[in-house]
């Protein structure tokens, strides 16, 4: 199946972009269920991987129920000649999940977009030490109060 055609591929997109069940044998039974043996299974996802359709398989952690209580969007105002460097540091940072710049500025100079996740009382003095080590200290912290939706896109 690595390069059957859409329809194939599509059925698997479908078994794989959703939470998968915990089963002794997923991809076996993934296959099973999509009417292809195993092996096929396995040969189509490395080649997606491949070719970076598919760029990691990984479990979601419940991040409240882990301790990680806080997370706030972070607007940055970098300089435009500073924004690769910048958003490389910020990145590198364990606690920053997401690192976008975006075009128009948000307020007319805050281009630089991350997601930081901490404790409580922790928070706060994570961001600071962040725009320490970048030289950036004009920034936004938009805490976030309530999650009304949380999903991973689904494709097809």
């Amino acid at each position: 199946m690595a390069r059957h055609g859409d329809n194939e591929r599509k059925g698997l997109f479908r078994r794989l972009q959703g939470d998968l069940p915990i089963e002794r044998r997923f991809f076996r039974d993934a296959a099973s269920r999509e009417g292809i043996d195993e092996q096929a299974v396995l040969d189509t996802i490395r080649a997606l991987l491949r070719e970076g359709t598919i760029r990691k398989f990984g479990a979601v952690l419940k991040h409240q129920k882990a301790g990680i209580t806080r997370n706030a969007m972070v607007v940055w105002a970098v300089p435009a000649e500073r924004v690769e460097e910048t958003g490389a540091m910020f990145a590198s940072f364990r606690e920053i999940t997401h690192c976008y710049e975006r075009h128009p500025s948000f307020e007319g100079r805050y281009n630089l977009f991350t997601m930081v996740h901490a404790g409580k009382g922790t928070i706060e003095n994570l961001i600071a030490e962040i725009a320490r080590r970048a030289g950036i200290f004009d920034y936004l912290v938009l805490h976030s109060e309530e999650e009304f939706k949380k999903s991973s896109m689904e494709y097809f």
